[in-house]
């Protein structure tokens, strides 16, 4: 049993967890399941770290309820089998802890290469997020966003669980799916 699955199973058996600084404090109307209680023991530290929200504001739950939302829709609205709509889930997450996480730079500078805006290798902004776009020569920019990509896969990967790795590649070889359907009116 993952993290995951402890946290689960504790609140599919009444329990309420909190967290108390660096402890987790557990309540519950009835004594839950010995078994669960020794899964919530086993995976207290992953389950802590599933509770505190990252520094994008979402905890490891908040993610999980995104991902399980999104794998809904895709499956049910969308008509995909389920591993393809957890791959596209997967995506949506991809893209939204990279709105989430946005990082910018100071006008004038790189932050792929570190260089600086010249006449020959103009800088270009990149995002339009509140706090201002990520400055990059355009020859810097595929990189840079493997780099970031990977990073939110690698977060995202621990956040939700190993087994969606293999998934994320399944989404690039499905056809556009997030188009609302098309409605005729009178």
């Amino acid at each position: 049993m993952s993290a995951v699955g402890a946290l689960q199973a504790a609140r599919a058996a009444g329990i309420e967890l909190a967290l108390d600084g660096e402890d987790l404090a557990l309540s519950a109307a009835w004594a839950p399941p010995a078994a669960v209680l020794d899964a919530v023991s086993r995976h207290k530290a992953g389950i802590v770290a599933l509770i505190r929200p990252g520094r994008d504001g979402w905890s490891g739950a908040d993610w999980q309820v995104y991902f399980d939302e999104r794998a809904g829709i895709a499956e049910f609205d969308g008509r995909l089998p389920r591993t393809e709509a957890e791959a596209c889930a997967f995506e949506c997450c991809i893209a939204e802890w990279l709105n989430r996480n946005a990082v910018r730079s100071p006008p004038g500078h790189c932050l792929g290469c570190g260089g600086s805006d010249d006449a020959i290798d103009e800088l270009q902004p990149y995002g339009i997020e509140p706090t201002g776009p990520a400055w990059l020569h355009p020859r810097c920019w595929a990189a840079w966003y493997a780099n970031r990509r990977a990073k939110a896969v690698a977060v995202l990967s621990l956040t939700l669980g190993g087994g969606l790795m293999g998934k994320r590649e399944q989404c690039r070889e499905l056809p556009a799916l997030w188009h609302p359907p098309r409605v005729s009116t009178y």
